[in-house]
């Protein structure tokens, strides 16, 4: 009799479970919501104050970083420019001039690399850290990922390396690497602008650019409009995300 009651009353508790399952916290759904509610993850910071970040990514290049650089100062404009490691070592003197005429730098690996699991991240952060400071006595804060690809993994090293990670607003992603027309970037930039935006630019393309002639229309055209180029560490200072705390 024991033992039918043993077997009785386990069949019930596995009954009771499928009708009546415990209740457990979901997990949370790790989209960009989540990364951005706990300020890990930045796409762009919406703000009151007429503000825009332009960054450009890969650099430098020898000959389309300087003409860049020649248009920021003719509009007043800061940008923030997310470096290569194996180009700063080439040509070191382009980085000079970025921290010499006001903008900022960021980290944007050494090899631009997309980071798998199996990659040494620190390793291409630090590498790309250690000759920043070594041209330019400056440490960086903000890290962004080639091709804008991160995990869990990533954002942790990032974080205990010192950096943020930053990426763009999605509308404001000029796809100029491709070369798909002048006219393409300027309205992709023009026809969706709001305040804090992040704007991807590319300085380093393989080939021609067009993102020079770009600028030339975008610059002047959001200077009228009453727009102010800072970089991405004043735009941060916008920011009302709280990081959570752990």
């Amino acid at each position: 009799m024991g033992f039918r009651w043993t077997k009785l009353t386990l069949t019930a508790s596995v009954l009771s479970l499928l009708l009546y399952p415990i209740e457990t916290a979901a997990a949370p759904k790790k989209d960009r919501a989540y990364y951005e509610n706990r300020g890990e993850v930045v796409w762009e910071v919406p703000t009151e104050e007429k503000i825009i970040a332009l960054t450009f990514d890969d650099g430098p290049h020898p000959e389309h970083t300087a003409l860049i650089l020649d248009l920021l100062k003719q509009y007043d404009a800061k940008a923030t420019f997310f470096v290569v490691g194996n180009k700063v070592a080439r040509f070191p003197e382009l980085l000079k001039r970025e921290v010499a005429e006001g903008h900022e730098l960021a980290n944007h690996t050494y090899t631009h690399a997309y980071l798998s699991r199996n990659l040494n991240i620190k390793k291409e952060i630090n590498q790309t850290e250690e000759l920043i400071y070594g041209i330019t006595g400056q440490k960086c804060h903000l890290f962004r990922p080639p091709g804008g690809i991160f995990n869990e993994r990533l954002i942790a090293v990032a974080k205990e390396e010192g950096y943020k990670v930053v990426l763009w607003s999605w509308h404001q992603d000029t796809k100029d690497w491709r070369t798909p027309g002048v006219s393409k970037i300027t309205s992709r930039v023009l026809n969706h602008t709001k305040n804090g935006d992040i704007v991807l630019f590319h300085d380093y393309i393989e080939g021609r650019t067009q993102t020079v002639e770009a600028l030339k229309i975008i610059l002047p055209e959001l200077k009228q409009r009453g727009y102010r180029f800072v970089t991405i560490s004043e735009l941060l200072t916008y920011s009302k995300v709280n990081p959570v705390k752990k």
